[in-house]
C-alpha cells in the first residue's frame, strides 16, 4: 500500500505556487499548499502499521474498497504527472536546469522564476474553488482514500486522521518553509469530515 515517499511530490505546493508568483496573491502566499502524495503515503503507512500490530503478523487488514483506493491514487498520480511537465516546461523556457523532482521543488520554493501568463491561468485554475488541486477538491480525495482503507471502523479513522496530520507535518518539512493558509484551509475540511463521520457514528449509536 506504500505510495511514493514525501520527497516524490509537493504537487498542490508547487501549482500554488506558480498560480500566485507575479499574481495579486503573490504577496499573500509566495509558497503554498501541502503534497498530497505525503498524506497519501502517511495514510497507507499508518494502514498497514496497525494491520501488522495485531498478535498474527500474516494476517492484513482487509481493504474496504480497493477499488477505489486504486482509482484515487491512479488519478493522483497522473495529475501529478501533468503538473510536473507543466512546470518542467516552463523551466525549460527560461534555460533553468532540473535534474530531478527535489531539484524542481527546491526551485519552486526559492521563487526565482518567471511564470508565463498560460501556466499561471492554467495553476489559477488547478486551485480555484473547485479546482483538482483546492481545498474542496483535494480534501475530499484525502478523506475518500482514509475511508477507503478503512471502511466503516471508527477507532481506525482516528488513526487515518493522525496519520492525515502527520503528512501535513511531513510535506511543509519537505517543502522547506511554512505553508500557506490554503493548506491549513485544506486540513480543516478534512478535519471537520473526519468530526462529522464521528459525530454520525455516535448518533447512530444513541438512536
Amino acid at each position: 500500500m506504500e505510495l511514493n515517499g514525501v520527497n516524490s511530490a509537493i504537487s498542490v505546493a508547487a501549482t500554488e505556487t506558480v498560480a500566485s508568483k507575479y499574481s495579486s496573491k503573490a504577496s499573500k502566499s509566495n509558497s503554498s499548499s501541502t503534497s498530497e502524495k505525503a498524506i497519501y503515503s502517511d495514510v497507507a503507512a499508518t494502514y498497514e502499521s496497525s494491520s501488522n500490530s495485531s498478535q498474527t503478523a500474516s494476517t492484513t487488514r482487509q481493504i474496504a474498497n480497493p477499488e477505489l483506493v486504486e482509482q484515487l491514487k491512479a488519478d493522483l498520480e497522473a495529475r501529478t504527472s501533468q503538473m510536473q511537465s507543466l512546470v518542467t516546461q516552463m523551466f525549460q523556457k527560461q534555460g533553468i536546469a532540473i535534474g530531478s523532482a527535489d531539484d524542481m521543488w527546491k526551485q519552486l520554493a526559492s521563487g526565482n522564476f518567471t511564470v508565463d501568463e498560460a501556466t499561471r491561468k492554467q495553476a489559477e485554475e488547478d486551485i480555484s474553488e473547485d479546482g483538482y488541486w483546492g481545498v474542496k477538491q483535494t480534501s475530499e480525495r484525502i478523506f475518500s482514500f482514509a475511508k477507503a482503507l478503512a471502511g466503516d471502523d471508527v477507532e481506525t479513522m482516528k488513526k487515518m486522521q493522525a496519520a492525515v496530520e502527520k503528512g501535513f507535518k511531513a510535506a511543509t518539512k519537505t517543502w522547506g518553509k511554512e505553508l500557506p493558509d490554503i493548506s491549513n484551509q485544506t486540513l480543516d475540511a478534512v478535519n471537520t469530515m473526519f468530526e462529522d463521520y464521528y459525530n454520525s457514528k455516535s448518533e447512530s449509536t444513541n438512536a
